[in-house]
Protein backbone atom coordinates (compact mmCIF):
# COMPACT_ATOMS: atom_id res chain seq x y z
CA UNK A 1 0.00 0.00 0.00
CA UNK A 2 1.43 3.37 -0.96
CA UNK A 3 1.56 6.21 1.57
CA UNK A 4 -0.98 8.99 1.02
CA UNK A 5 0.44 12.20 -0.34
CA UNK A 6 -0.25 15.42 1.46
CA UNK A 7 -2.25 17.97 -0.48
CA UNK A 8 -0.03 20.62 -2.04
CA UNK A 9 -0.04 23.97 -0.21
CA UNK A 10 -2.48 26.62 -1.45
CA UNK A 11 -1.05 30.01 -2.30
CA UNK A 12 -4.36 31.75 -3.05
CA UNK A 13 -6.04 31.43 0.33
CA UNK A 14 -5.63 34.16 2.94
CA UNK A 15 -4.93 33.41 6.57
CA UNK A 16 -7.17 35.86 8.46
CA UNK A 17 -6.23 36.93 11.96
CA UNK A 18 -8.15 38.93 14.57
CA UNK A 19 -7.14 42.23 12.93
CA UNK A 20 -8.07 41.31 9.32
CA UNK A 21 -11.22 39.33 10.21
CA UNK A 22 -13.55 42.36 9.52
CA UNK A 23 -12.06 42.67 6.01
CA UNK A 24 -12.63 38.98 5.17
CA UNK A 25 -16.10 38.92 6.76
CA UNK A 26 -17.12 41.93 4.64
CA UNK A 27 -15.71 40.28 1.50
CA UNK A 28 -17.83 37.22 2.26
CA UNK A 29 -20.84 39.55 2.26
CA UNK A 30 -19.81 41.15 -1.05
CA UNK A 31 -18.41 44.37 0.46
CA UNK A 32 -14.92 45.83 0.04
CA UNK A 33 -13.31 47.51 3.06
CA UNK A 34 -10.32 49.83 3.14
CA UNK A 35 -8.64 51.66 6.02
CA UNK A 36 -8.69 55.46 6.46
CA UNK A 37 -6.48 57.50 8.77
CA UNK A 38 -8.18 60.10 10.99
CA UNK A 39 -4.80 61.84 11.40
CA UNK A 40 -4.00 62.67 7.77
CA UNK A 41 -7.26 61.65 6.08
CA UNK A 42 -5.64 59.28 3.58
CA UNK A 43 -7.03 55.85 2.77
CA UNK A 44 -4.84 52.79 2.25
CA UNK A 45 -5.01 49.18 1.20
CA UNK A 46 -3.84 46.47 2.17
CA UNK A 47 -5.21 46.65 5.74
CA UNK A 48 -2.68 47.75 8.36
CA UNK A 49 -3.03 48.74 12.00
CA UNK A 50 -1.23 52.05 11.35
CA UNK A 51 -1.24 54.66 8.60
CA UNK A 52 1.59 54.05 6.11
CA UNK A 53 1.72 57.79 5.36
CA UNK A 54 1.88 59.46 8.81
CA UNK A 55 2.27 56.41 11.09
CA UNK A 56 -0.83 57.30 13.11
CA UNK A 57 -2.64 54.42 14.79
CA UNK A 58 -5.95 56.34 14.54
CA UNK A 59 -7.13 54.28 11.57
CA UNK A 60 -10.65 52.93 10.96
CA UNK A 61 -12.38 50.55 8.56
CA UNK A 62 -14.38 52.21 5.76
CA UNK A 63 -16.68 50.76 3.12
CA UNK A 64 -15.20 51.33 -0.34
CA UNK A 65 -17.45 52.16 -3.29
CA UNK A 66 -16.12 49.21 -5.28
CA UNK A 67 -15.23 51.46 -8.22
CA UNK A 68 -11.71 51.47 -9.65
CA UNK A 69 -9.69 52.19 -12.77
CA UNK A 70 -7.15 49.87 -14.32
CA UNK A 71 -3.60 51.06 -13.66
CA UNK A 72 -1.64 48.16 -15.18
CA UNK A 73 -1.98 44.44 -15.88
CA UNK A 74 -0.26 41.32 -17.11
CA UNK A 75 -1.82 38.26 -18.69
CA UNK A 76 -0.38 35.25 -16.89
CA UNK A 77 -0.05 32.23 -19.18
CA UNK A 78 1.91 29.96 -16.88
CA UNK A 79 1.87 29.52 -13.12
CA UNK A 80 2.96 26.30 -11.48
CA UNK A 81 1.61 27.14 -8.01
CA UNK A 82 -1.68 25.45 -7.13
CA UNK A 83 -4.41 26.37 -7.96
CA UNK A 84 -3.24 29.10 -10.35
CA UNK A 85 -2.15 26.60 -13.00
CA UNK A 86 -5.80 25.61 -13.42
CA UNK A 87 -6.79 29.26 -13.99
CA UNK A 88 -4.36 30.28 -16.74
CA UNK A 89 -4.56 32.47 -18.63
CA UNK A 90 -5.67 35.07 -16.07
CA UNK A 91 -5.17 38.81 -15.68
CA UNK A 92 -3.06 39.92 -12.72
CA UNK A 93 -3.68 43.63 -12.26
CA UNK A 94 -3.14 46.75 -10.21
CA UNK A 95 -6.16 49.06 -9.90
CA UNK A 96 -6.66 52.53 -8.47
CA UNK A 97 -9.62 52.48 -6.10
CA UNK A 98 -11.95 55.50 -6.29
CA UNK A 99 -10.99 56.29 -2.68
CA UNK A 100 -7.31 56.63 -3.62
CA UNK A 101 -5.42 53.45 -2.72
CA UNK A 102 -3.86 51.14 -5.26
CA UNK A 103 -4.74 47.46 -5.00
CA UNK A 104 -3.33 44.27 -6.50
CA UNK A 105 -6.13 42.07 -7.85
CA UNK A 106 -7.35 40.09 -10.82
CA UNK A 107 -9.54 41.32 -13.69
CA UNK A 108 -12.27 38.86 -14.68
CA UNK A 109 -15.04 38.72 -17.28
CA UNK A 110 -13.02 40.72 -19.83
CA UNK A 111 -11.36 39.65 -23.06
CA UNK A 112 -7.63 40.31 -22.79
CA UNK A 113 -7.69 42.43 -25.95
CA UNK A 114 -10.31 44.73 -24.40
CA UNK A 115 -8.14 45.76 -21.44
CA UNK A 116 -7.14 49.43 -21.43
CA UNK A 117 -5.28 51.63 -18.96
CA UNK A 118 -7.83 53.80 -17.18
CA UNK A 119 -10.84 51.60 -17.95
CA UNK A 120 -13.56 51.60 -15.33
CA UNK A 121 -13.86 48.53 -13.14
CA UNK A 122 -16.27 47.32 -10.46
CA UNK A 123 -15.50 44.96 -7.61
CA UNK A 124 -16.92 41.47 -7.51
CA UNK A 125 -15.87 38.56 -5.35
CA UNK A 126 -14.49 35.11 -6.03
CA UNK A 127 -16.26 32.94 -3.48
CA UNK A 128 -14.01 30.90 -1.28
CA UNK A 129 -13.64 27.21 -1.96
CA UNK A 130 -14.03 24.66 0.81
CA UNK A 131 -15.15 27.29 3.30
CA UNK A 132 -12.27 29.62 2.42
CA UNK A 133 -12.45 33.38 2.28
CA UNK A 134 -13.95 35.36 -0.60
CA UNK A 135 -11.41 37.45 -2.52
CA UNK A 136 -12.03 40.80 -4.23
CA UNK A 137 -11.54 40.76 -8.02
CA UNK A 138 -12.66 43.33 -10.58
CA UNK A 139 -14.68 43.26 -13.81
CA UNK A 140 -15.39 45.98 -16.38
CA UNK A 141 -17.96 48.54 -15.22
CA UNK A 142 -21.33 48.37 -16.98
Amino acid sequence: MSPERAAPPRFDLPEPDAFTRPYWDAAGEGRLLIRRCAGCGLAHHYPREFCPYCWSEDVEWEHASGHATLYTWSVVHRNDLPPFGDRVPYVAAVVDLAEGPRMMTEVVECAHGDLRIGMGLTVTFRCGEEGGESVAVFRPSP
